[in-house]
């Protein structure tokens, strides 16, 4: 019996140790740290994590090194095993926890990275080798193949998730117990319940968890505040910031190393972007939700004190002090009645984060959650945006457009926020030159009907016609739900043009843009200013397009139209063109004459003969 007690109390006495010993730490302090390589590390060593549970003190963690499970992160590359003690025993290996560091008699030996899937009765952990964390600071500017983009979501579940209707497992089946990265918390402050649910499992698919949560308002601005020095030690939290100001997201992990200047942290990829420019920020906890399924910290971001450079597979890597630039955005929603009053207003101003994959998506949905946070935001309603978009070679983009509520599944603001994010996506996917973006401005309406028309049939005074002749014209359209609408004009028939039989074309703003888009979508080489200037000359869909169409053919390249070209030389250009610039041609040259403003979205389109004498 005293033999039975004796060996019940040694058990109880280094099963408490850890923790008795750990109450008596201070928290560690940026430095030069001693590290312990994972080859020393042996099975039933004790160890002590440091990681926030509340506010922004770190607290000691006890583990029980388990051993090292060879080739996890690939050839060559080990993760360690442990079993953590303490409060992580009742919270379990909680998002948030990536990057804590982990020490042995006061060596660093790699930070808190993995956990088991779902429903682990236990808190183990998958420790990340600190040598494997060291190597990113040896990595130059090559880009990842396996970088966690929107773009790599497969187009039929980005169609869904976009009409709501997606419900598939992100993570999977795993029907045996695997070691994954803990998921990523990405914080979102000022964003509604319904962009979460829309956009929400996209985040899921790239092993990032979508939570709600706050940001400080020294997230307002990109630079690193006052007292940066002394920030990020390790044990703290940490997060990189997508988007800041009137609504923020941000993606928190804790500090695993800070050499003063430097700091290591995650133990596995953000975003797995490789070089980025990225605001990284300070944080605090609330508080740590405790879960057998899915744990997480659920923190605010507080202020930014330097930027993320490197997203690697083993961690990220920032600069304290440094600034990383944003791309600065306003949002004015105006709500209009029946009789064309404003009725409500509202100004939203953020930063987006710059990165050719992520900024578009990030103007995607922060556009659609600025018109789902207005109470006048409604299935049967017109949306009316017009923006613009400075670039730094002092060019801009000038866009505008209508979207309403249409027979499909997609909702009119998803709608208008996809055609937005389209327009940086063409700029940011240019394969010439990388835009710098030095400001953002967008109005939308929001008009209490659903404003769309279609293109009925037209009348002309006549039919024969001589040049220099100014002809009456007038034209019909079926709106929805409403009076027939009538609108006169008067077409020239310009001084030159040959006699015989020619058209008068009525058309919506996709029939005019199709074939110059084909052509500038066709370019792989296409440059900035091209670009620029070929979605500058897109036709916005509130207008009626009238154009006269003589056979003749029209050739397209890059973001210029040739009319009427004579077949000789045609043939020439198209002898000189590359395949990767290919000479778009239409059997007819259309000559637009005119455009005729609707507060309508219009569609359809209608012909009228002529016949020049």
């Amino acid at each position: 019996m005293k033999i039975q007690t004796a060996a019940r109390l040694g058990i109880f006495a280094a099963v408490s140790f850890p923790t008795l010993f750990a109450l008596n730490l201070d928290p560690p302090k940026a430095g030069k740290v001693e590290i312990m390589r994972a080859s020393d590390v042996k099975p039933g060593m004790q160890a002590i994590a440091w990681t926030v549970f509340e506010g922004s003190k770190p607290e000691a963690i006890p583990i029980e090194i388990v051993g090292a499970w060879k080739n996890m992160w690939g050839p060559g590359q080990d993760v360690i095993l442990g079993k953590m003690g303490g409060r992580a025993k009742i919270t379990n290996v909680a998002g948030g926890m990536s990057g804590s560091p982990v020490y042995i008699n006061g060596k660093l030996i790699g930070a808190v990275a993995l956990r088991l899937s779902q429903f682990s009765p236990d808190a183990v952990c998958g420790i990340t080798p600190i040598e494997l964390m060291l190597e990113i600071n040896e990595y130059d500017k090559s880009r990842p193949s396996d970088a966690r983009t929107p773009d790599r979501i497969a187009d039929a579940h980005a169609a869904q998730v976009m009409a709501g209707s997606w419900n598939g497992n992100p993570f999977g089946n795993t029907p045996t117990p695997s070691m994954v990265p803990i998921e990523t918390p990405l914080t979102f402050s000022g964003f509604d319940n319904s962009t979460l649910t829309n956009f929400g499992p996209i985040f899921n698919q790239l092993g990032i968890t979508a939570v709600q949560g706050g940001a400080g308002a020294a997230l307002d601005s990109p630079k690193p505040v006052a007292g940066w020095q002394q920030s990020l030690n390790p044990g703290e939290v940490v997060a990189g910031v997508l988007v800041s100001g009137d609504m923020s997201i941000t993606g928190l992990g804790t500090v695993t190393y800070n050499d003063g200047k430097r700091i290591l942290a995650f133990g596995h990829s953000f975003f797995n972007l490789g070089p980025v420019d990225m605001p990284m920020s300070k944080g605090e906890v609330l508080m740590t939700l405790g879960s057998a399924f899915q744990p997480n910290k659920i923190a605010n971001a507080t202020e930014i004190v330097g930027a993320l450079h490197q997203d690697r597979h083993s961690g990220i890597m920032g600069l304290l002090g440094q600034e990383a630039p944003m791309v600065p955005v306003t949002v004015k929603i105006r709500a209009f009645d029946s009789s064309e009053h404003v009725k409500s207003e509202r100004d939203l101003h953020f930063n987006v984060f710059e990165h050719q994959k992520w900024t578009p998506y990030l103007m995607m949905m922060t556009l659609y959650n600025s018109l789902s946070e207005m109470n006048v935001f409604m299935d049967d309603a017109t949306y009316r945006l017009s923006g613009a978009v400075d670039l730094a070679d002092h060019t801009s983009l000038n866009l505008s457009t209508m979207t309403t509520t249409v027979d499909s599944p997609m909702p009119a603001p998803m709608a208008l926020a996809g055609w937005w994010g389209d327009k940086f996506n063409r700029l940011f996917q240019n394969a010439v030159k990388t835009p710098q973006l030095r400001g953002v401005a967008v109005t939308v309406d929001v008009l209490p009907e659903r404003l769309v028309a279609s293109i009925e049939n037209a009348w002309i005074a006549a039919t024969d016609v001589h040049p220099g002749d100014e002809v009456p014209v007038k034209v019909f359209l079926r709106p929805y739900r409403g009076d027939r609408l009538e609108r006169d004009f008067t077409i020239k028939i310009p001084p030159g043009l040959a006699k015989g039989d020619h058209r008068i074309m009525l058309s919506d703003a996709d029939s005019m843009n199709r074939m110059q888009n084909l052509a500038g979508t066709s370019n792989r080489y296409l440059d900035l200013p091209e670009t620029v200037s070929l979605i500058n000359q897109e036709r916005s869909n509130n207008k009626l397009y009238v154009s006269l169409l003589e056979s003749a053919p029209t050739a397209y390249y890059d973001d210029k139209t040739l009319p009427s070209l004579p077949s000789s030389v045609l043939n020439v250009m198209q002898a000189g063109r590359s395949s990767g610039r290919p000479l778009v041609t239409a059997p007819e040259s259309a000559s637009e004459q005119m455009s005729l403003p609707f507060d309508y979205v219009i569609s359809g389109s209608y012909s009228l003969k002529v016949t020049v004498k």
